[in-house]
């Protein structure tokens, strides 16, 4: 068994099961599905979030695994990530408690236990009206480096996302205005870890982070200077010889637009495929 209670809970969990003190927790559910559930809490004058996982049982493992999919089993996958993004300092969720038990992958119970986030957006609300009423140059401009230099650093410490989106970036409403706003990352419970991040995860997390911003009115000159934050290098140095890997994000970002919305995007005409050349980052 591993348990970690952080001080302000731990008169919340002082001498009960701490799994089903997490059972018991009552608050705003968030999501309630087989074997998973989210809710917001409050104690101590304090806000929490908890997802409790209660073991998702052998078919969704095999089903996953004859899928070729990493199946999540439990709080630990999430944990073990928010720690890693934290080591690095990316800014991301705050762990208050976690407990795992249990042998058995298709039965383990486990619970993580999060700070509320301070007041912030998720950046797809955040940018939903771009293409209308389009921020300040450099309001935009800052916000795509900050997105970049989060991927640069998470990719490039071994992590990668899985669910990469501009809804689990959150902009603190506080500091939206420094050099780089604050933007956490959230939603780890399928983040995977390794010494070195394969291209073909890579290749997923910038796709689908593109897909995600294809409807923002993001110009040729956005694309690339993402292109220059991810690398954190000059253009004709970060492009190099990885125009074939950003050709290949922008049509698996395109194919997801298809499969998500049933039609064709409005492409940007291949401001990401500056031009030919193979190889990938």
């Amino acid at each position: 068994m591993a348990l970690e209670i952080r001080d302000d809970l731990a008169d919340l969990f002082a001498g009960r099961d701490p799994f089903a003190c997490a059972l018991a927790l009552e608050g705003d559910v968030y999501r309630d599905v087989k074997g998973r559930r989210t809710l917001r809490f409050g104690h101590g004058g304090r806000h929490y979030f908890i997802k409790v996982h209660q073991g998702v049982g052998w078919g969704e493992i095999l089903k996953n695994l004859l899928m070729l999919k990493a199946p999540v089993i439990g709080a630990g996958n999430e944990y073990r990530a928010v720690r890693a993004l934290e080591a690095v300092g990316v800014p991301t969720l705050s762990i208050a408690g976690y407990g795992r038990r249990g042998i058995d992958p298709a039965h383990q119970e486990s619970f993580l236990i999060t700070d509320e986030l301070p007041p912030s957006v998720t950046l797809e609300d955040h940018c939903r009206d771009w293409p209308a009423s389009p921020p300040p140059l450099a309001d935009r401009r800052r916000l795509i480096r900050a997105v970049a230099a989060t991927s640069r650093v998470m990719h490039g410490s071994g992590i990668n996302h899985r669910d990469y989106y501009l809804c689990h970036f959150h902009l603190d409403l506080a500091r939206m205005d420094t050099e780089p706003p604050l933007l956490y990352l959230i939603d780890l419970h399928r983040a995977q870890i390794r010494r070195r991040v394969p291209r073909r995860w890579r290749l997923k997390d910038i796709a689908g982070l593109y897909f995600s911003a294809l409807d923002i009115g993001l110009s040729r000159r956005d694309l690339l200077v993402f292109i220059m934050a991810y690398a954190d290098q000059p253009l004709r140095t970060a492009l190099g010889g990885h125009r074939a890997f950003w050709r290949q994000v922008e049509r698996k970002a395109l194919r997801l637009y298809r499969k998500v919305h049933g039609r064709e995007h409005r492409a940007h005409g291949g401001e990401w495929r500056a031009s030919h050349g193979e190889g990938g980052p």
